[in-house]
């Protein structure tokens, strides 16, 4: 089936598309305290809601990027109730495709959860920082591993072991490219459930409304797969945080002798 019509249905319910919470989302918001005029782009935005936020709190020019028809029409509805006027725009393409108007133009470069675009963790470090000015932020969100993840469980997730890293190496990884940890915002497993706990329910509601969509059974399918992987090793193997960098403003040259 269509894999974004899926994400469609199991995410109905969500506001945010990641395991994170809304309070959390909030106190990132807060933390920027962006400048009238700062240039934002989101890789994956799915609904937009980060950069619906900023436009709330702050008079800033935000992009959005997403490969979802459906987040990105959700997205612009939001926009139009929640903030209409603001210099926000949604565009349904890759994100590796997306090219700024010039190197180093934007104010905040973000990507929570989408790193896939880039290949990982890392290259989504390297691209998010070509995209920033000198103090500008970088903001990714990702998954890490708190223990061992099992061979059972990473079948299910298809991914092999090396797909994510550790907290701390996430963290190195940022520092080795030249950005400073500003701060993370670590979720725990109440995020988690109700993440997943919105997927599970969505399935549910969609099957009872639409019991002849043909695609249904395998959605019901790999919902319960999901389901009783997470349950049974996700719950305690996988975790996630949004890591919040700023890049190093440059050396002052050096005084001639």
């Amino acid at each position: 089936m269509d894999m974004w019509k899926f994400y469609d249905i199991t995410h109905r319910e969500h506001v945010i598309c990641n395991p994170t919470s809304e309070e959390k989302l909030g106190c990132l918001v807060e933390q920027l305290r962006l400048p009238a005029a700062a240039r934002v782009v989101d890789i994956g935005s799915g609904k937009g809601e980060f950069l619906i936020r900023l436009a709330e709190a702050y008079r800033v020019s935000c992009v959005g990027i997403d490969l979802s028809p459906f987040f990105i029409a959700d997205a612009r509805k939001r926009l139009e109730v929640r903030a209409p006027g603001a210099e926000v725009a949604f565009r349904e393409m890759d994100g590796a495709e997306f090219e700024p108007d010039g190197p180093h133009s934007f104010t905040v470069a973000s990507c929570l959860g989408a790193s896939w675009v880039y290949g990982g963790h890392a290259g989504t470090l390297d691209a998010l920082t070509r995209m920033v000015a000198p103090n500008g932020w970088v903001i990714t969100g990702e998954p890490y591993w708190m223990q061992e993840p099992s061979e059972e469980y990473l079948q299910v997730l298809g991914a092999p072991k090396e797909a994510f890293g550790t907290h701390a190496g996430n963290i190195e990884v940022g520092e080795e490219r030249g950005l400073d940890l500003v701060h993370t915002l670590v979720s725990n497993k109440d995020d988690w459930d109700r993440y997943e706990g919105l997927r599970w329910s969505a399935t549910v509601e969609y099957a009872r409304s639409h019991p002849d969509d043909p695609d249904l059974p395998e959605v019901v399918r790999r919902v319960g797969e999901e389901r009783a992987a997470y349950l049974r090793w996700g719950r305690d193997s996988l975790g996630w945080a949004i890591y919040v960098f700023r890049r190093r403003p440059p050396e002052p040259p050096a005084l001639a002798t």
